[in-house]
């Protein structure tokens, strides 16, 4: 699987929304959709950042045809403004890539009172997803695009301890946001195909790149990750190929599960990517999926 910007047709005409879009992964994925063409909605939190990365890309493409709308997706109501903000200003939606994220050790939980990581990581792209694909073209070439992370191999769901308050290890909370996301998009794919949609559900992991995520690390686990890094991690503009190819390429099918292959998975070719066994599960990203909406008050029929 190879990635070449310059041989995608023009996507003039289409619109995509970026999570996270103005900085890391969702950065460079958001120049590489603006690229080919595309009419890329920048969906953030900070205003400020988004419109200095929007400054930034349109100062390398100029021709580059960008929006910023307001989004926290920890924040129910943020999520629910942006998608009537988004309706109000777009007849329709082609791409949707669920690519923001947080990671932190600090406990933090959101306004609800929801474990800040599983709220953000993926609560805010449930709903987001749930009131935005009926605008989306019942067109295998519309796409939804959720971003895992290699952290779901040793996770599990706790669906009686959805905070991993109890003893589940250093970064469970965060492994278990990551498989969530990962187990959403199957389930989000099966349904959409017993449903007759053509709507295409697929998940990407981007390996390891120096994102702002890390931004929470100690100073030791930070020392060690810029000592460390260049041996175990690639660019963010190589972390957004993943995403990239899924939303681009002709030559997948919805539920794959792309990554780079080499190293672990930390960097590499990319390629089917591999996932645990437990992340195979249907039972329980059907249980998955009906806790998400229980949490989020928020009823996600297709």
């Amino acid at each position: 699987m190879e990635l070449n910007l310059g041989k995608i047709p023009s996507q003039n005409g289409r619109i995509a929304i970026v999570t996270g879009a103005n900085n890391g992964i969702g950065f460079e994925t958001t120049v590489g959709l603006a690229k080919v063409g595309f009419k890329v909605v920048m969906a953030c939190r900070n205003m400020e950042k988004a419109a200095s990365a929007m400054a930034n890309i349109k100062q390398k493409l100029p021709g580059a045809d960008l929006d910023i709308l307001p989004l926290d997706l920890s924040d129910l109501n943020s999520v629910r403004e942006f998608a009537q903000q988004f309706t109000e200003r777009y007849q329709k939606l082609d791409i949707l890539v669920n690519n923001a994220g947080v990671m932190t050790t600090s406990g933090q939980k959101n306004t609800a009172g929801i474990e800040l990581q599983f709220a953000t990581n993926h609560l805010g792209h449930f709903v987001l997803t749930s009131l935005l694909i009926d605008h989306m073209p019942d067109d295998k070439h519309s796409r939804i695009v959720s971003l895992s992370s290699i952290a779901h191999r040793s996770a599990r769901i706790h669906f009686d301890d959805i905070e991993c308050n109890n003893g589940n290890g250093f970064g469970a909370a965060y492994g278990q946001s990551k498989l969530a996301c990962l187990m959403f998009g199957d389930e989000l794919n099966q349904r959409l195909n017993k449903s007759g949609s053509k709507i295409q559900s697929l998940i990407v992991h981007p390996g390891v790149s120096d994102t702002a995520l890390f931004d929470e690390m100690s100073w030791i686990q930070s020392f060690m990750f810029k000592v460390l890094g260049p041996f175990l991690s690639h660019s963010n503009q190589k972390a957004a190929v993943p995403a990239l190819y899924a939303v681009l390429s002709n030559d997948i099918e919805g539920g794959d599960f792309l990554g780079p292959t080499g190293m672990g998975g930390l960097k590499g070719k990319l390629g089917i990517a591999k996932r645990s066994q437990y992340s195979k599960d249907e039972q329980v990203a059907a249980k998955l999926w009906d806790l998400s909406a229980e949490l989020c008050g928020n009823e996600f029929t297709l």
